[in-house]
């Protein structure tokens, strides 16, 4: 048997919004953008077509589902984007004005900062040491 997550859903304001950032800003690749109907898109977005994980880009239905754009974790880390190059994808999302809410720091599992995305949610840029790598 075999298994993966495929795509973690991300609360959004809007869909363009949205898509312009994460390809326009971080550099992600549109992988599907396909009408639903009744104003409903399938939006999938990935580091890059080929890394196996994506993140579907969900607008908000609803004030329930708009107050918890960017916080849909209490404040805390929960995307994780690995890179094999720390310092230049860091420089390059800098001068882009992503902002990042600490100095870069070094732990056993490799090179890590926190930014927050344009809606506050809170992502590792992480560029894992040599034994942490898959």
């Amino acid at each position: 048997m075999s298994r993966r997550l495929a795509a973690s859903a991300l609360i959004v304001r809007a869909y363009d919004e949205a898509i312009a950032y994460y390809c326009g800003v971080l550099g992600f690749d549109l992988v599907e953008d396909t009408e639903l109907g009744g104003g409903k898109r399938w939006v999938l977005v990935a580091p890059s077509k080929h890394c196996g994980g994506a993140l579907l880009l969900a607008q908000a239905s609803g004030t329930d589902q708009e107050l918890r754009i960017g916080d849909q974790t209490g404040g805390r880390v929960f995307l994780f984007l690995h890179t094999d190059d720390f310092a230049t994808d860091r420089a390059r999302y800098v001068e882009a004005g992503v902002r990042f809410i600490e100095e870069p720091r070094y732990e056993p599992y490799g090179t890590v900062a926190v930014f927050e995305d344009l809606y506050g949610n809170r992502w590792d840029l992480v560029e894992p040491t040599n034994e942490n790598r898959s």
